[in-house]
């Protein structure tokens, strides 16, 4: 184990800021309570057919059964909102326009928050000499809100998003699992209150408790995770967001210190942020596969795009030009497709008749 006797964590935090983070905290190994959560949630089924979870068990709530020798996390959160807050309420439910959620729309978060924190962990190994660690970002089995919760950085709010005072939950979180003797820092306190925004937004009712969310309903999940169809009682709901949600950010009170931010990283690519939703269901897969390039919408694949667009445009004003569309991919080869382009027309002529 190396010696932090030549670096602190004040420079450590600011060493952080230097290589991009917003906040930086500290925190121990010791998640037992997290993981008394996590194993409820999963014998629950909540997680759905995410079996990674299974498969991993718990290992997240262990750091140091999956990074031996670790000992203590430095946990930290890059802002990636690029527009502000109240503007994204428009863009809900728009007739013509899709919906991807925010942390989607610039370059691949997972890349370049490890590249950053491979940048913070050079730092202080030029300071102190080589030492143990492992930098994570949402990319293995992690329990990264209650690490970063633990660490100060915020608390985890009623979404089971992570909240802070300050800058709200539009943040990417990190993690650099380390044999360093680092001090935890004192959690944060948990200032939901009374508020259930939340939950009273969540368009397919997917937070059954506070702090309990069945991923099996989440737009998130059934646009993302699930690679089967979409369950027709979801499908009005999901509106055009045709890659993850936000509402429950969006609605949230907190978020109304969150600010945008000029990282170029995240930045919306391909004018995704206001992009019609007849023109990315035009897109071939050569198209996909080019403009998708970075971004995290590459793990759906071409199928899981027009899927997802299926669903919004069913979901759209009536348009001729939408029906025209639909028709076109009627006999596309996925019978994936092919369902839920059905049901969209269906939806298009109930519209049309409403008109």
């Amino acid at each position: 184990m190396a010696s932090t006797d030549a670096v602190d964590k004040s420079t450590i935090r600011r060493w952080a800021s230097e290589a991009g983070f917003a906040t930086t905290g500290f925190a121990d190994i010791d998640l037992r309570s997290a993981e008394q959560q996590l194993v409820r949630w999963l014998t629950a089924g909540l997680h759905g057919s995410m079996t990674y979870f299974d498969t991993h068990g718990t290992t997240r709530a262990r750091p140091n059964e999956l990074v031996p020798g670790t000992v203590s996390v430095i946990s930290v959160t890059c802002d990636y909102l690029p527009e502000a807050n109240d503007a994204l309420r428009a863009r809900l439910d728009h007739p013509s326009q899709a919906y991807i959620s925010r942390y989607a729309l610039g370059r691949d978060y997972h890349k370049r928050i490890r590249r950053r924190l491979q940048k913070l962990a050079d730092r202080i190994q030029a300071a102190i000499g080589p030492f143990g660690y492992r930098a994570f970002c949402d990319s293995a089995p992690v329990l990264e809100k209650p690490l970063a919760a633990k660490a100060g950085l915020g608390w985890i709010g009623k979404h089971t998003n992570l909240i802070t005072k300050h800058r709200g939950s539009w943040f990417f979180l990190g993690e650099l699992y380390t044999d360093l003797p680092l001090s935890s820092d004192p959690p944060a306190t948990n200032h939901c209150g009374s508020c259930a925004r939340c939950i009273e937004v969540c368009p397919t009712d997917a937070i059954i408790a506070p702090y309990v969310l069945d991923a099996r309903r989440c737009i998130a999940y059934l646009t993302i995770e699930n690679r089967s169809a979409i369950p027709r009682e979801f499908r009005k709901a999901i509106g055009n967001r045709i890659f993850g949600c936000d509402d429950c950010q969006i609605f949230c009170p907190w978020n109304k210190f969150a600010s945008p931010t000029d990282d170029p990283d995240f930045q919306p690519r391909h004018g995704l942020e206001d992009a019609e939703l007849i023109t990315l269901f035009g897109w071939t897969e050569e198209e996909f596969t080019v403009r998708t390039r970075g971004s995290p919408i590459r793990r759906i694949g071409y199928v899981g795009w027009l899927r997802n667009l299926a669903v919004g445009l069913g979901n759209a004003a009536y348009s001729p030009v939408i029906v025209d569309a639909l028709r076109r991919r009627q006999h596309h080869a996925s019978e994936l497709v092919r369902e839920h382009v059905g049901w969209a027309l269906e939806q298009q002529q109930e519209s049309r008749n409403r008109v």
